[in-house]
């Protein structure tokens, strides 16, 4: 693999995590909380992307439509991850969708596709499971605090059944969107912007229907409506790019580095526990995803 398509991952995985962090201590409501954060997205990447070279020459139905898949994937991406993390822990949530998104590409590969699985990959697949029953298992909180930093809520298989919902998620929207930049060719920030469109457009009617607290969302929660706005896509424009020109077997894998990162610091900023056990899964996991794409 290139090293700048190394680099941006990396730095993808990093600033992937410090948004999850943000978005677990919101006050306010998780889907309104999306749909800001969406339209924040929206605003900041359409001007931009009349910078980005070449892309509105390739406007027409392919970069509509495969937004609009994308745009919904998101949105169900984001609306499982906010309600994930108001229910349970945010180190078992973020694992266990991170660890189980390639093993569901992969199961989707075996079952679907016709694809034959390997000695190495059904290893990998094992580990991957053993990772994410530690993180849930002995990497639990201790705590039952639920205060204003949105601190544990919820039991360990709460956090695995909502970060396996994540992870299907986000086998569906690395596979699809991988299709739109490798085969598609098509361009990272207009692509990104529109399907950030397309999640505020499918979102606004409920927004609609909870108006009176939209206000309120926005008041208790704008500094993290902002920065999740603008990091979140930072963080998956980076991948957009590196897609281009990487295989996403190659791509998935890397971007889970963001496990350890999520972990140490949900340890640090919101006190949750048992560091050791749920690097240790966190560990197991990374190693049955590097497994599974080898």
């Amino acid at each position: 693999m290139a090293p700048l398509s190394v680099s941006l991952i990396l730095l993808a995985a990093v600033v992937h995590a410090v948004w999850n962090i943000l978005a677990k201590g919101i006050r306010g409501n998780g889907t309104l909380f999306v749909w800001w954060y969406g339209l924040v997205s929206s605003v900041v990447l359409i001007p931009v992307s009349l910078l980005e070279p070449g892309a509105w020459q390739s406007w027409g139905w392919p970069l509509v439509g495969a937004a609009v898949v994308s745009g919904l994937l998101h949105t169900v991406y984001g609306t499982a991850l906010q309600t994930g993390y108001d229910r349970a822990p945010l180190g078992v949530v973020y694992a266990v969708a991170r660890g189980t998104g390639p093993m569901i590409t992969m199961l989707v590969a075996v079952l679907f596709l016709g694809e034959q699985l390997s000695l190495t990959a059904a290893a990998g697949a094992v580990a991957v499971l053993v990772g994410v029953a530690v993180v849930a298992t002995f990497g639990t909180p201790t705590s039952t605090r639920d205060d204003d930093a949105g601190l544990t809520r919820g039991s360990a298989l709460t956090g695995v059944l909502w970060g396996a919902a994540v992870g299907a998620c986000i086998a569906g929207y690395t596979l699809w969107d991988d299709h739109s930049m490798a085969t598609l060719d098509l361009p990272p920030v207009l692509y990104f912007a529109l399907t950030s469109v397309v999640l505020v457009l499918t979102l606004t009617p409920n927004a609609w229907r909870q108006r009176q607290e939209m206000a309120h969302s926005w008041a208790v929660d704008r500094n993290r409506i902002v920065a999740v706005g603008l990091l979140s896509p930072l963080a998956y424009i980076l991948v957009l790019f590196a897609m281009q020109s990487t295989p996403v077997a190659l791509v998935a894998p890397l971007r889970e580095s963001s496990i350890v990162v999520g972990s140490l610091l949900a340890w640090w900023i919101y006190k949750e526990n048992r560091l050791v056990p749920r690097l240790i899964g966190c560990a197991a996991v990374l190693t049955g995803i590097a497994l599974i794409s080898a």
